[in-house]
């Protein structure tokens, strides 16, 4: 995938509201942040009560699998049970692929009921700021309230109320279209998004299609 591109905003200008951002989760707080697909919400994993902010306006239930957004396939890797699959997948990253994957030891167990976690690598510049600046991943969902659709622009996401902060785009709007969840071990496609189910099957195979291939 095509780096994004580089954000029109002054990066002073996005790069000071990421700090007052690492400011607020790190008072248990919750942010909104841009991605490349929608807008996200965002909590600090060291704080349960923020944690569970975020479950209760998705109506999750507590042994559904969290998504945890990372800075990098690397850091993604790490909190995941190693896998050929994985590792395979992981070359899509940074991109719109969420995988539901067994966690590792480094992740922690509140991340991963029922030993899953669902890992995602955002293509966003601001939003992979505020991920590498937070440790290097964060606890995230879409920022919506339960059976409401995912807001897609910075008005649409204050409009919500459900984040303590909200970051600018940065310049890069979201393409309004979720991620696509796949499913391990096996590679079944719970969700499908921005990447098409041919392109998941390449990178499961080892392969890769051009840019131009099967879109949903």
């Amino acid at each position: 995938m095509n780096p994004p591109p580089v954000p029109p905003t002054p990066a002073p200008e996005w790069h000071a509201a990421v700090s007052a951002a690492l400011d607020a989760l790190h008072r248990g707080g919750v942010v909104a942040y841009p991605t490349e697909t929608v807008w996200g919400l965002a909590a600090h994993p060291a704080f349960p009560e923020a944690v569970q902010r975020l479950r209760s306006e998705k109506g999750s239930a507590a042994d559904k699998p969290l998504q945890v957004s990372c800075d990098s396939a690397r850091q993604a890797l790490l909190l995941a049970r190693p896998d050929g699959s994985l590792e395979r997948l992981s070359g899509l990253w940074p991109g719109p692929l969420t995988v539901v994957t067994p966690g590792s030891a480094l992740c922690p167990p509140a991340l991963m009921p029922q030993g899953k976690v669902g890992l995602r690598v955002p293509d966003h510049p601001v939003a992979l700021e505020l991920l590498r600046r937070s440790g290097g991943f964060l606890v995230t969902t879409s920022c919506n309230r339960t059976g409401e659709p995912p807001a897609l622009t910075e008005q649409e996401a204050r409009a919500t109320d459900l984040a303590d902060l909200t970051l600018p785009d940065g310049g890069v709007p979201a393409g309004g279209q979720a991620s696509t969840v796949v499913l391990l071990p096996g590679g079944l496609i719970l969700r499908r998004g921005i990447l098409g189910e041919a392109q998941i099957r390449a990178a499961l195979r080892g392969t890769a299609l051009p840019p131009t291939g099967e879109r949903p």
